[in-house]
């Protein structure tokens, strides 16, 4: 899973039929990455969330069809992050 934070929508009036009735977002990843990425999401996820997002095969499983044309996934919203502040000043 990648910590993400939601910065946009994707609006595409013509898609891959597969990709109807989809939520796609914009995600930009946490940390020292900052790579952006486009990802379904399967629970609501609004614009300044912080996510949870998986990729690969993993991200189709969520919707049961491995054919669905996805390798991002939001699968849940962040309500608080507690991260070990000597460890993470560590690195």
């Amino acid at each position: 899973m990648i910590i993400c934070r939601v910065i946009g929508h994707v609006w595409a009036t013509k898609k891959e039929p597969r990709l109807e009735g989809l939520k796609l977002m914009v995600v930009q990843e946490e940390g020292n990455q900052k790579k952006t990425h486009v990802a379904a999401d399967v629970v609501g996820a609004g614009v300044g969330e912080q996510v949870l997002v998986v990729s690969g095969s993993t991200a189709r499983s969520v919707f049961g069809d491995s054919n669905v044309p996805t390798d991002m996934t939001i699968v849940g919203i962040i309500d608080t992050l507690e991260v070990d502040r000597e460890t993470a000043a560590r690195k």
